[in-house]
């Protein structure tokens, strides 16, 4: 079953971290409705403390007319039964859905979606620097946030059946060869961090024949070659 029949107008954006005072924005000044989507780059926050204290949050976007599709980021939880989700078909790829909040689609990884006539391929997560941190103070960090093999076999089977082939990628971070090295916080020894996710992606991207990428997770905003990094901007698509 499709969750949204039609689409209109499709907007991108970075991380959010539960902070959606933009997208409030873009619904008063482009006068949105329920058939524009705004797709989140990871790190939404929507799904952060649990289904008790989420519920607030969740129905405050529910009031907002726009449908979010969000890519999984590192610092939230993955949508699972477990948290009240369940999958549904929406413009030709799979997304976790919580009722009653049918606005609010959660990417999954492998999906490709029919936006604008582009097919566009959804790959989350990503490796937290500042794990150690989080831990020591008991703010959220949880051990799926990077694409597990599992994950990882279930894309590649993906763009096998496509022959490598897809117009467009959102993901939350980026291929090896486009680390924003500019931006590396100077107390994070980088030989600590697990680049396990990025060196993925960028067998990918080797690999895949495509039209641009996307991806959010460093705080940045810049485009190198095909790779367009965002964060609090929003620019339509495509």
């Amino acid at each position: 079953m499709s969750v949204t029949p039609e689409l209109g107008r499709i907007f991108l954006t970075g991380d959010t971290h539960r902070c959606f005072g933009r997208i409030e924005e873009l619904c008063r000044r482009e006068h949105t409705t329920r058939k524009d989507v705004l797709v989140i780059l990871g790190d939404a926050g929507i799904n952060y403390y649990g289904p008790a204290r989420d519920q607030a949050l969740k129905w405050e976007l529910d009031a907002l007319p726009i449908t979010l599709l969000c890519i999984h980021g590192n610092h939230e939880q993955r949508p699972s039964p477990e948290l009240g989700y369940e999958q549904k078909l929406w413009r030709g790829g799979a997304v976790w859905v919580e009722e009653p909040f049918r606005n609010l689609l959660f990417a999954v990884d492998g999906a490709v979606y029919d936006l604008a006539g582009r097919s566009c391929l959804a790959v989350g997560g990503a490796y937290s620097v500042d794990k150690d941190y989080r831990l020591a103070l008991g703010l959220g960090w949880w051990p799926d946030e990077q694409p597990d093999d599992a994950v990882k076999t279930r894309v590649e089977g993906v763009l096998e059946d496509r022959d490598w082939q897809a117009d467009v990628v959102f993901s939350h971070t980026c291929p090896i060869c486009y680390e924003p090295t500019e931006v590396f916080l100077p107390s994070i020894d980088q030989r600590s961090v697990d680049k396990s996710t990025e060196m993925w992606l960028g067998s990918l991207e080797y690999r895949l024949r495509y039209q641009s990428w996307y991806c959010g997770h460093y705080h940045t905003s810049k485009t190198v070659d095909r790779l367009h990094f965002l964060f609090e901007e929003v620019i339509p698509f495509p």
